[in-house]
């Protein structure tokens, strides 16, 4: 089986899986192959949010997501030995894209498992950049064996979508781009499934200023998260049900000690908030996000959020607009019925 010798395994006592060094390490690494995504705001939405929000637009960003930015740290930090077999992974989407546009742009083969729900748009970008897309069912466990299958056939590198030292690095620089443009936030709200992203702006953001808020924002459909807070230890729901195609993933050993300790608190909402928000997005903001890059605004607007101290505390808001990648083939369908 394909793997690194370092792997970024943590042990309890010996820190997370990354800092805020290996997250400016992977900001260099990654700098020739990634944008730097702009930051929008709006005068309208401040003033129904009743705060300054700040969206990180990442659905700007290559791949139409943040994944091209923990892909490309993973891909390019092996050796040339390691890369010469390929990249496998599993995923419902975007970081299946990003592995195999990372592939391709260090030219190595990728191997794509996708679940048989994933989005249409989404599998098509995979297509595009060149990944040799392989099937499984829907639930993790047909992804995970499907992908060791393919390492064991391969000799292909894992490029983990969340439970990994380099991607959540990658996705750190997500928060490092954003304090640069906007330094008065004070909080930060962010998408949450795996924990990836989260686990590396959290990560960053308190190395940078401590007092930052980090609060997540989850689906009520997949609310493993919120109950693993709440319970200690992680969760693993029996089902997920949400429109946000992206968050249905399970928090892993290396993002959750990062949730447990440097997340202030999870915000959950609902879908019909989710498509409020990604309506809001287009019609206000106009740009195209898809439903777990909206969640952030959804969980910005919500009543939980407002009823929460963190609102009272909170004065500029980021919001990490995750990505843009929406199938709008579902649309044209329902305005069609």
């Amino acid at each position: 089986m394909g793997s690194r010798d370092d792997d970024g395994q943590s042990a309890e006592g010996q820190g997370y899986a990354a800092d805020i060094n290996s997250i400016r390490e992977a900001q260099a690494r990654i700098a020739p192959y990634v944008h730097k995504t702009p930051i929008l705001s709006s005068t309208s939405i401040d003033a129904i949010a009743g705060k300054q929000l700040f969206f990180k637009c990442e659905c700007f960003q290559k791949a139409g997501a943040f994944k091209i930015r923990g892909a490309s740290n993973s891909i390019f930090a092996l050796d040339d030995n390691q890369a010469a077999k390929g990249v496998v992974t599993h995923s419902s989407g975007n970081h299946a894209a990003a592995v195999a546009l990372a592939a391709k742009l260090r030219g190595i083969p990728a191997y794509i498992v996708i679940p048989k729900n994933a989005p249409a748009c989404k599998v098509e970008n995979v297509k595009r950049y060149g990944g040799q897309v392989i099937w499984s069912d829907v639930t993790m466990e047909s992804r995970e064996s499907t992908a060791k299958k393919v390492q064991d056939e391969t000799g292909a590198i894992l490029i983990h979508p969340f439970n990994d030292k380099y991607t959540i690095s990658g996705q750190g620089t997500v928060c490092l781009e954003l304090l640069e443009q906007v330094p008065e936030i004070d909080t930060i709200i962010v998408p949450i499934s795996g924990g990836g992203l989260i686990s590396g702006v959290a990560l960053a953001a308190k190395a940078i200023n401590p007092s930052i808020r980090i609060l997540a924002a989850e689906p009520k459909g997949a609310d493993d998260s919120a109950q693993s807070k709440a319970a200690g230890r992680i969760i693993k729901l029996p089902a997920t049900n949400t429109i946000a195609d992206g968050l249905r993933a399970f928090l892993g050993d290396l993002t959750w000690p990062v949730v447990r300790d440097l997340v202030d608190d999870v915000i959950v909402v609902d879908d019909n908030a989710i498509v409020d928000a990604m309506k809001m997005c287009y019609e206000t903001l106009k740009v195209a996000v898809e439903p777990s890059g909206a969640i952030g605004l959804a969980a910005a607007l919500s009543d939980e959020f407002k009823q929460s101290p963190v609102w009272h505390e909170s004065s500029k808001i980021g919001i990490i607009v995750s990505g843009g990648n929406v199938d709008l083939r579902v649309l044209w369908e329902s305005l069609c019925k």
